[in-house]
């Protein structure tokens, strides 16, 4: 059910706030083969002291902790609690606390962006913005690597998720890939990637796209 009269961002800090490191502890033992497969990817396409931004990096663990070892790590996240934790379990990234649709970073400043289980936090009438401003963030030839909804929802809210409430929404799979060329981005791969939260099915879609390189005639 709905909360009334709440933003569903101040639902989303104040829940990774409340939370503390009690997410980060449920995580490490749900869907990490994902988590390690597209950061994995990242580590092999991008070379050493690449500038990679996370797009909701929570305490940093594990995926910040991994990106920080060989790259220049940013990472947002709108929970101050969890920028707090962050700066502890990875002091060689940076971290910021921020709403992402609001973070303002200087044109083709990043090699990629990466958005882990994140951009579904984000009021999916937001979330084709969010990804026009990575495109702008993004170097030509620089890779995002995200989570993305594979099923349409324009609102959902639980009163007590890992023990705080919490609010999600997304759009179905096709849209989303339509979105992604919508902001310019090139597609390189969109997977659905499925595992059990709480005892139930959940998926995802993976997103991995390319901002174009220009052409020398466009150069």
């Amino acid at each position: 059910m709905e909360p009334k009269h709440v933003n569903p961002k101040q639902i989303v800090a104040g829940g990774y706030d409340r939370m503390g490191e009690r997410y980060s502890a449920w995580a490490s033992h749900v869907r990490q083969e994902e988590r390690a497969k597209y950061t994995s990817f990242l580590l092999a396409k991008l070379p050493v002291g690449a500038e990679v931004l996370e797009l909701g990096c929570g305490v940093g663990l594990p995926t910040t902790r991994h990106l920080a070892e060989r790259f220049t790590v940013t990472g947002v996240d709108i929970s101050a609690r969890q920028v707090a934790l962050a700066r502890d379990n990875v002091p060689t990234a940076t971290f910021v606390q921020a709403d992402m649709t609001h973070l303002h970073c200087a044109p083709a400043s990043f090699d990629a962006v990466a958005a882990v289980y994140s951009i579904s936090h984000v009021p999916r009438d937001e979330q084709l913005g969010l990804l026009q401003k990575v495109f702008t963030w993004l170097r030509p030839g620089g890779l995002l690597v995200a989570t993305m909804g594979a099923h349409a929802r324009e609102a959902a809210y639980a009163e007590d998720w890992l023990g705080a409430p919490m609010y999600w929404s997304g759009f179905d799979g096709a849209t989303n890939i339509r979105l992604i060329a919508e902001a310019g981005l090139h597609l390189l791969c969109a997977q659905e990637e499925t595992a059990e939260e709480f005892g139930k099915p959940l998926t995802f879609l993976w997103v991995i796209a390319e901002k174009p390189v220009p052409s020398r005639e466009q150069a």
